[in-house]
Order: structure tokens, then sequence, then C-alpha cells
């Protein structure tokens, strides 16, 4: 069969890529330590768990409507009001398997042949791939570790353009872990107030936020914000659910809200009932205890982390602010990252995604999603190949 040449607009998950090869070389016996997937090394909070059986054992394990429960829509608007100060109802809200599948509803319904993406660099790697693959055009915006990865209102205005739809901002950032303040959003906000343009506000890391950083909800600024702004969040992250797969979009505007309830309709229909039963515990502040303890065993690791990586000549990286990944610069040593990054795999065995998979050559991400030792021992490995260049 001639595959449809859409296809060709997407491009493989190098991360997922590196993460797969890593993992066959672990069970082909080679000794491996991968920092590569963005997935937090704790199990889920027992209360989720036991929310989950509960939901079993009350055969919650039928069809929901498409856009989720209305119990599990409470959960997600309290949770925006409680932590964000955000007012929705259960109308503006949608409950999606992980947010790559909201991402993925958001651009198919809004975006038209030639729009305009304007997104940050450096980015998550499936942004660009979606925007392409919805028939957008990518625009992106090139960072570095003078701005601490951060667009200014400057580069934002002179992307703008009359073709532009949408912008994408991910605050705490994956891959460097950045996160805007109040005051830089705030500046952001005055550039986009007369225009048309859509927000899409990735928050995936908001509870994972270090140090004096504040998390700062990109469509609390003002009200044109919150008018223009689709928050996409989930549970993957901050609570350990990566595999229950549980996303939403918070947004305004009724019309996309219905174009993606009518997508999703005819593809995956409601997410897993047992999932939204659960989540309703995980958003409700039930688990802010675990939550809270996996974050500061988090800040614990990238101190150590930062520490180890900063003492090898070559090497640079700036403590980041969130989430849980170091975007370390190579550029001393080289501007090939996915060089850099085979020869760490194949030499050393340590498994790390380029900064090219990012959209920004000269770095890598590594993941400190792992305990103490292995940070300690994957950093000496890195150590061991740099010194030997």
């Amino acid at each position: 069969m001639k595959i449809a040449n859409r296809m060709d607009r997407l491009s493989e998950s190098i991360t997922i890529a590196i993460t797969t090869l890593s993992k066959q070389l672990k069970a082909d016996g080679k000794d491996v330590l991968s920092f590569s997937a963005g997935e937090p090394d704790f199990g889920t909070p027992q209360v989720i768990k036991d929310a989950a059986i509960k939901a079993m054992e009350n055969n919650e394990t039928t069809y929901t409507a498409v856009e989720g429960t209305v119990a599990c829509r409470e959960a997600i608007c309290q949770k925006l009001k409680r932590d964000n100060n955000l007012d929705y109802t259960i109308n503006e809200v949608i409950a999606n398997n992980g947010a790559k599948h909201t991402l993925f509803n958001i651009f198919q319904a809004g975006i038209e042949e030639g729009d305009e993406v304007i997104i940050p660099a450096p980015y998550w790697v499936t942004y660009p791939e979606l925007v392409k693959y919805s028939g957008g055009t990518v625009v992106e915006i090139i960072t570095d570790d003078k701005s601490n990865f951060k667009i200014t209102p400057e580069q934002l205005e002179a992307a703008i353009t009359p073709k532009s739809k949408m912008l994408v901002l991910t605050t705490p950032s994956n891959p460097t872990g950045s996160v805007y303040s109040r005051e830089e959003l705030t500046a952001i906000a005055d550039v986009l107030k007369d225009t048309n343009i859509t927000v899409i506000s990735d928050e995936m890391y908001e509870k994972l936020v270090y140090g004096d950083a504040e998390f700062t909800a990109v469509a609390s600024i003002n009200e044109d914000m919150l008018n223009r702004t689709i928050t996409v969040n989930g549970l993957s992250k901050s609570v350990a659910m990566t595999g229950w797969r549980f996303g939403y979009a918070a947004c305004k505007d009724q019309g996309l809200m219905k174009a993606m309830k009518k997508l999703q309709s005819q593809s995956t229909s409601n997410i897993n009932s047992i999932t939204q039963s659960a989540s309703i515990t995980a958003l409700d502040g039930s688990a802010d205890t675990d939550i809270e303890s996996m974050r500061v065993e988090f800040e614990k690791r990238r101190d150590l982390a930062c520490e180890l990586m900063n003492n090898i000549n070559g090497l640079s990286v700036s403590k980041p602010d969130g989430a849980f990944y170091l975007f370390v610069n190579i550029k001393e040593i080289t501007n090939d990252s996915m060089e850099f990054s085979k020869g760490l795999l194949e030499d050393v065995g340590v498994a790390v995604v380029p900064g090219v998979a990012f959209g920004l050559e000269g770095y890598f991400r590594l993941s400190f999603a792992t305990d103490e030792a292995t940070i300690k021992d994957g950093i000496s490995r890195i150590k061991k190949f740099v010194d030997a260049k």
C-alpha cells in the first residue's frame, strides 16, 4: 500500500529512538545508563492507585462522555482555580490521552495550510512535528544560555507576520528547565495584545520548580491572555503518571473546544475511565505531600548533577529553575551534538539526547530523573569520555 504523503511531514522522535536503542543495548548485555527518557523514576502515589482500584471495584469501566466525566472535568476546573486562580467551567476543559494527544487535537483543529506557528527553540521535539503534520509552518525563535533560553519581547515582535496563528510557550521548559517570570510573561502579553495570535501554554512541569523560582500560569497574566490562551497540562511528570495517559486542555474559545471534542469523538473517544477516576485524586490535592516529596528529591538531584557537570572541562550548564533536565553546553568541544551523543553511548554507555533534536545544536539534554548513584556514575563516565577527546 502506498503510504499517505502527509506521513512524510513527520520525523521519528529522536528521544524515543535513543531510549529504544539504549534499551536494546542493555538487552544485548551492554552496561548502559540511560538519561534520555523524560520520565520520573518514582511510582504513582499510593493514594492515586487506591482511587483507581476503588473505581474498578465500583465497575467504573464503561464509556464516558468524550470530553471526560463531569467529576473529572470539575476536578480540573477546581485545580485551575486553586493553584492558578483561573476560572473555567466544565464546558471549557477537555480530558485527553496525555498532553501529546491534547496538542495533536489543538493543531489538527486549529491549523490550516500555511498558518504560521511561532515556537521558541530549544523546544520539545513533538511541537514542530505536529505543526508540520497539520499543514502549518514552523517559525523558530532561537534562544541561548545568555537569555536562559527564554524569548524576549523584541524577538517575538520580529517573528510575527500576518500569517502568525499560534505561539507555543513552555514553562517550565523541556529541555532547558527555564521558567518564565510573571514580569517576562507580562512583557510577552504586551506584544500580543493587538494580535489574533492564540497562545498554547504547555505547563506540564508546573509542580517541579526549584529555589526562588515561582511558576506563573500564562493565562493568569490578564484577561486578554486568559481569552487567547489554551492551557495544556497533565499528570505524567509531577505525579509520576506517565503510563496512565492523562492530559487536558482549558480554553475560553468554545469553537475550538467543540472542534477538539468532535475530533476526539471520531478518534479515541473518551480517555480511560479508570484513569479519569484516579485523576480526580491526583488533581484535588490528596497527593500534594507525595508531589512535594518528589520535587524536593528532584531539586537535590539537580544540584548534584549541575555541580558534577560543571566540573568537567569543556562542558557548562546553567542550573535549571524547573523540570528535571540539564541542557548542557558542549560548544567548546563540538557543535555536532548527534556525533557527541552517539560517542557517549557507544564508548562509555551513557544515553543522552542531542540538542539538535530540540532545534539547537551544541548541547545535549540529560534527565536527572534517576537516583543519585546513577547520576554520579553517569557524569563520571561523561567526564571520562570528554577528557579523552
